[in-house]
């Protein structure tokens, strides 16, 4: 009953965490893919020190790996299966909700390494799911959003008052859709918060993505 966590450092796979230890799972290892200069996460634009801070307050190794996202499958099977030689892991979580797609990828990269996918929010409510996480305790802040949103809303945290004001707004109260990623800060289960700010933001293929700084 160990597992892996597919951790983006954003809301949904700190949740699904969350919620698969409720559900009896022990954490064991986190898993992060970096992009092909290793810098920052190839999700959501997240610097490596920043995870490895999120890491450190969980408690929990991290396994980092870059990847493009050509040959990304590969590698993300390559990697599972280094993780378990080094872990007695039998399970891997995802925080994804309810796109089929990607929960038929994640049940074949896990079988290809002979682990069970976990998919503690599969078929939740949406914005059920967010105003749950907001009342477990869970702080997130935007670090990367559409051009619909704009840059105005990176470092703003997710609050239910937020989670009105994008759905009056049309926009996906989960960002399920790549509206906008978040990073979480802090949590009950973290040993301490996560304290960064924001030192610019830059805009690449019309996405916003805030420069982020751990302060130490």
């Amino acid at each position: 009953m160990r597992f892996l966590c597919s951790w983006s450092g954003g809301k949904d796979s700190c949740y699904a965490f969350y919620k698969a230890t409720k559900l009896g799972f022990e954490p064991t290892v986190l898993l992060n893919v970096m992009n092909e200069f290793e810098d920052r996460s190839r999700s959501h634009g997240i610097p490596k020190d920043i995870l490895q801070a999120q890491a450190e307050a969980l408690g929990l190794p991290i396994h980092f790996f870059s990847s493009t996202w050509t040959d990304y499958e590969v590698k993300y099977i390559e990697n599972l299966k280094k993780i378990t030689q080094s872990y007695p892991i039998t399970h891997a979580v995802f925080g994804d909700i309810d796109i089929e797609s990607h929960r038929a990828w994640e049940e074949k990269v896990s079988a290809a390494a002979e682990l069970e996918a976990i998919l503690p929010l599969w078929q939740g409510h949406r914005k059920q799911l967010v105003l749950e996480m907001i009342d477990a305790g869970i702080e997130a802040i935007i670090v990367s959003c559409n051009q619909e949103l704009g840059p105005d809303y990176l470092g703003r945290t997710i609050t239910s008052d937020l989670v009105e004001e994008l759905e009056n707004k049309g926009i996906d109260a989960c960002g399920e859709n790549g509206e906008f990623h978040t990073l979480v800060v802090n949590a009950p289960f973290f040993k301490h918060k996560i304290d960064v700010d924001i030192e610019s933001k830059a805009v690449s293929s019309n996405y916003n993505f805030a420069n982020l700084n751990l302060k130490k």
